[in-house]
């Protein structure tokens, strides 16, 4: 990952300290251009005057936390940059909490403390293997799909998805049109 030098990287978190820490890790990867903010509102003015290739960002901030700046990228219309890749960090990762930032939007979640590993390993993900994103009237994000099972036997509901030549016909599509 010899490139992340050129990367504008924000970094969301109330925690001073957490800031320092992972700004020190990233700089030692040899990340030059770190943004830091305390919280969600003030990372959503610094991306209108700064945008930004990545946002890490703390779960827990007020008064704008983590979960709903991601929100707020996503689908605000005055959002510069919907498909801003972010990554989530937390000392709380319940599942409960993953499915929220999860639903939220968020590409990746990494759990506190961080090493740099774990931090790396998920901006690698958001770099080289990024996910489609995905539109629905309820959310828009990345794919929340990560496995794709083999032998899946539910409907095939999305556009992209490879359909069945034998599949059932509907049965508003079988019907027989009634004389009016």
């Amino acid at each position: 990952m010899s490139s992340l030098h050129s990367l504008n990287i924000l970094l969301v978190d109330d925690n001073q300290h957490m800031r320092a820490i992972t700004g020190a890790i990233l700089k030692s990867a040899g990340v030059r251009h770190i943004r830091e903010v305390s919280d969600g509102a003030m990372a959503l003015h610094s991306l209108r005057e700064h945008p930004s290739d990545l946002a890490i960002v703390d779960f827990n901030m007020f008064p704008l936390d983590g979960v709903e700046f991601t929100r707020l990228v996503r689908n605000s219309p005055d959002s510069g940059n919907p498909y801003l890749p972010i990554i989530m960090m937390t000392g709380h990762s319940e599942k409960g909490r993953v499915m929220e930032a999860r639903d939220a939007g968020v590409n990746e979640f990494v759990a506190k403390p961080i090493t740099a590993k774990a931090l790396f390993d998920r901006i690698q993900a958001v770099i080289i293997r990024p996910r489609a994103f995905v539109k629905t009237e309820g959310y828009f994000g990345p794919d929340r799909r990560r496995l794709k099972p083999a032998k899946y036997n539910g409907l095939m509901r999305r556009s992209s998805d490879p359909q069945a030549q034998d599949a059932p016909a509907s049965d508003a599509a079988s019907a027989e049109p009634s004389a009016a």
